[in-house]
């Protein structure tokens, strides 16, 4: 996987950028070890986390700086009891109000053909501080009402924060809202009250990021299964309301290894973006509105 940098020059208002004015471009490529095959990045309370799935699922802290990630030597194991839980992380969902969620997209045959997907509701805080799921494993939801593997990230729709995820396939994706208190007592996301709507997307979407600034959700995709960079921006609000993707822009760049994952660093702080290579898998990048 790799690591994108992205400095937003935005205004504060909710608004899309118009179809044309988004460019992202990298410019530098890293390599992170340790993570085995990175499934993902997110950026919480001024940290990048990244995740793969090394000899068990793990969670790694850094410090974005201008140029690198310093290591903060935080690292977490997704085990229980030295048991690996969660082996394949595909999403960390977390605001800092609800509860926080990872998923996981099991391999249930060597063909890769059949899946199973779950979602972890965790102790975030108690995480970090133990560097396992040991006594912060709240809930395990089985994501029944996906198609193909989970990928949970937290976006706002009106005046309420739902848990959004998508497909990876390439036949009836569709991007789901999950009401996170329900999806927290669930065990299993098929039962009553916890679909709130969903919309059809596009194929090979690997992970999600929700920019809220400018109210676009960024499809994190491969151009074809396993190969390629896609990001697509779409109109969140528009999505959900017709029931389809509302694309502003579709940014495809000429790399043949795996996109996994992308996240904003803060608001003109540049941004995280990762794949699945041992070597060069993380790129510092712009995102420009101009």
């Amino acid at each position: 996987m790799s690591i994108i940098t992205a400095l937003l020059l935005c205004g504060s208002m909710m608004l899309p950028a118009p179809t044309d004015s988004i460019s992202l471009t990298s410019r530098r490529a890293l390599s992170i070890e340790s993570l085995g095959a990175c499934q993902g990045a997110s950026f919480i309370n001024g940290k990048a986390y990244l995740y793969g799935d090394r000899e068990v699922g793990v969670i790694r802290e850094y410090v974005p700086l201008q140029d690198s990630l310093a290591y903060t030597q935080r690292e977490v194991l997704l085990t229980i009891d030295g048991k690996d839980v969660i082996n394949h992380p595909t999403g960390i969902a977390y605001n800092g109000q609800g509860p926080t969620f990872i998923g996981n997209s099991v391999r249930l045959n060597k063909e890769g053909t059949s899946w199973k997907a779950l979602i972890y509701a965790v102790d975030w805080e108690g995480m970090l501080k133990t560097g396992t799921l040991d006594g912060n494993l709240d809930k395990v939801i089985e994501d029944d009402a996906c198609i193909q593997g989970t990928r949970p990230e937290y976006v706002r729709y009106g005046d309420k924060w739902y848990v959004a995820t998508a497909d990876y396939g390439n036949r009836a994706n569709e991007v789901r809202l999950y009401d996170p208190e329900a999806l927290s007592r669930a065990s299993r996301t098929s039962e009553e009250g916890v679909l709130f709507k969903k919309f059809t997307c596009g194929p090979w979407v690997q992970n999600l990021h929700w920019i809220p600034e400018k109210d676009i959700l960024v499809l994190i995709q491969n151009q074809v299964e396993g190969r390629k960079w896609r990001f697509t921006f779409l109109d969140l609000s528009k999505s959900i309301d017709q029931g389809r993707e509302e694309v502003l822009k579709v940014v495809d760049l000429d790399y043949a290894d795996e996109l996994e994952g992308f996240t904003l660093l803060g608001e003109g702080a540049g941004a995280l973006g990762v794949t699945s290579s041992r070597k060069a898998n993380a790129h510092l990048m712009e995102l420009l509105w101009e």
